[in-house]
C-alpha cells in the first residue's frame, strides 16, 4: 500500500503534469473524459487534491491543471483568503474524502491584493463591509512589505501576491485543530503556488510555514 507521503507526491506530480500540458497547449484529457467520468463519480467523489484559489475568471482551476470532473475539490474566493467557512470547506474535504494535498493558488496581478495595497497607501472608505473583510484579511501579510523601502509597481504587487499566498498557507496549517491533526498524524500537506496570467505556468512555493 502506498504511504501517505507517496500519495501526496503523486498528487503534486499529477498537478504539475497537467499544468505542463496546459502550458504546452496539449491539455484536454480531463475534459475529454468528462462524459465517462460523469457517471463514474455521480454516486461518490474522491478528489485527489483540494485547491483554495482566487475567484478571478482568468484562473479556472480545473483547466489550468488539465483535470476533469471529480478530480479536484475547488474552493474559490477573491484573494484566496482564509475565512472560517473556507477553512471548514478544507476540513470537510480532507475528513470526508481522505484528500491529503491542499494547494493555495494565488495568481499574478491579483486585483484583491492590488486593492489592499491601494487601501494601505491611500485609505478610502470601502462601501461594503463584505469587501472590507477581504481587504482586512490580506492586509497583515502585506504590512511588512510597506514598512521599509517600498518596491515600485509590478515588483511590489508580485511580492504582495507571494506574501498573501504564504499567509494563507500558514493560516490553514495553524488555524484549525482538525487540519493540524491531519498534518501531524496523517501526512496532510498544504502547499502554496502562484499562477502566471501571461505564461499559464504555475510556480510552486517550496518553502513551508
Amino acid at each position: 500500500m502506498m504511504a501517505t507521503s507517496d500519495h501526496v507526491d503523486a498528487a503534486l506530480a499529477r498537478l504539475r503534469a497537467g499544468n505542463a500540458r496546459f502550458v504546452a497547449g496539449t491539455a484536454g484529457a480531463g475534459m475529454l473524459a468528462a462524459v465517462s467520468r460523469r457517471a463514474e463519480v455521480a454516486a461518490a467523489q474522491r478528489p485527489f487534491a483540494i485547491v483554495l484559489g482566487c475567484s478571478d475568471s482568468r484562473v479556472p482551476v480545473e483547466i489550468v491543471f488539465d483535470q476533469g470532473i471529480g478530480d479536484l475539490f475547488v474552493i474559490r474566493v477573491a484573494g484566496n483568503v482564509v475565512a472560517p467557512s473556507l477553512v471548514g470547506s478544507v476540513e470537510f474535504a480532507a475528513a470526508q474524502f481522505g484528500t491529503r494535498l491542499v494547494v493555495v493558488l494565488g495568481h499574478t496581478g491579483c486585483g484583491a491584493v492590488q486593492a489592499t495595497l491601494e487601501q494601505m497607501h491611500q485609505p478610502a472608505g470601502l462601501q461594503s463591509p463584505n469587501l472590507r473583510s477581504i481587504v482586512e484579511r490580506i492586509r497583515p501579510a502585506l504590512e511588512p512589505l510597506v514598512a521599509g523601502p517600498v518596491p515600485d509597481g509590478e515588483d511590489l504587487v508580485q511580492r504582495a501576491v507571494l506574501a498573501n499566498v504564504r499567509a494563507s498557507v500558514r493560516q490553514l496549517c495553524h488555524g484549525s485543530r482538525i487540519i493540524e491533526a491531519l498534518i501531524d498524524a496523517d501526512g496532510l500537506r498544504v502547499v502554496g503556488a502562484v499562477y502566471g496570467l501571461g505564461s499559464g505556468v504555475v510556480q510552486w512555493l517550496d518553502d513551508q510555514p
